[in-house]
């Protein structure tokens, strides 16, 4: 028996000029269906998870004209604001723990809701109660981000 998680990127929308990155998205993502399939026999649990805008200590070396679209973000997402390292570290150790031993074949999405955002609806309510989970590192707010 054993557990495997794929991380993969957003694997609902294409963007232009990423074609190659698309079908490599769409690919790994298969390619965990068709192994949990497979291997289910064997005791093997075979998920992805597909992280949305995490905030990293990546953001900072973006150059500035990026760094200042990274704030509208947060407005554009349900939760209004970006997960934390920790989160993606919580969904992982959730998919390979025995708390998801009838889980396989599936994609973990971790990302604020932003597949739902609507235009008209998303910052209609501001979101007061949306709080971080920082738990398993000495995770760092980027600088961009006020960290």
């Amino acid at each position: 028996g054993g557990a495997i998680v794929n991380i993969i990127a957003d694997i609902w929308h294409g963007w232009p000029e990423f074609a190659h990155s698309g079908a490599a998205r769409g690919g790994m993502h298969t390619l965990s269906e068709t192994a949990a399939c497979e291997w289910a026999h064997s005791g093997v649990r075979v998920n992805s998870l597909a992280p949305g805008g995490i905030a990293s200590s990546g953001f900072d070396t973006y150059p500035p004209e990026l760094q200042a679209r990274l704030l509208e973000y947060p407005a554009q997402v349900p939760m209004q604001r970006y997960g934390t390292e920790s989160e993606i570290a919580a969904g992982i150790v959730f998919l390979l723990s025995p708390a998801a031993a009838f889980i396989t074949g599936t994609c973990l999405r971790i990302d604020g809701g932003a597949p739902n955002r609507r235009q008209t609806w998303t910052g209609r309510y501001p979101a007061t109660n949306v709080k971080e989970f920082n738990g398993f590192h000495r995770g760092v707010k980027p600088k961009v981000l006020g960290g």
